[in-house]
């Protein structure tokens, strides 16, 4: 991709940029510029501080470029996630403890676990991460 193409694409994305050193950076693409790319960092390196920084664009070697493509994927991960924790926790708590103390949370726990893997996992297919390299 040339560079005067990805000021549509980078605006308010999230990004990871390897620099060419090797180093990683995160954060929030702000705007492109005729020689830098400024962005609002949450992980900051290769002597970038936290914050709004200006990062040249000599020293960008890739651009991991995040988009969310909707809601749909963390809602059908929560929502299996719910019926199976209860499944598993209801199964598990009922079978495996011989009284309610035991049982409860037991059952919370698993319900909860099993929730929040089914809510990443959904979020994982709804995130698409593009790989940009810049040409001359």
């Amino acid at each position: 991709m040339k560079w005067s193409e990805l000021p549509g694409l980078i605006g308010g994305q999230p990004l990871e940029l390897v620099l060419t050193g090797g180093e990683l950076v995160r954060g929030i693409g702000i705007s492109v510029r005729q020689d830098s790319l400024l962005m609002d960092l949450v992980s900051p390196g290769a002597g970038f501080p936290k914050g709004s920084a200006s990062i040249p664009r000599t020293s960008i070697g890739l651009i991991k470029l995040h988009q969310a493509r909707g809601t749909w994927g963390r809602n059908i991960g929560t929502t299996l996630g719910v019926l199976s924790g209860v499944t598993v926790g209801g199964y598990i708590a009922g079978t495996h403890t011989h009284s309610a103390a035991a049982g409860i949370p037991l059952f919370l726990g698993i319900t909860s676990a099993i929730t929040i893997g089914g809510y990443y996992s959904g979020k994982g297919m709804d995130t698409k991460v593009t790989l940009i390299r810049i040409v001359p």
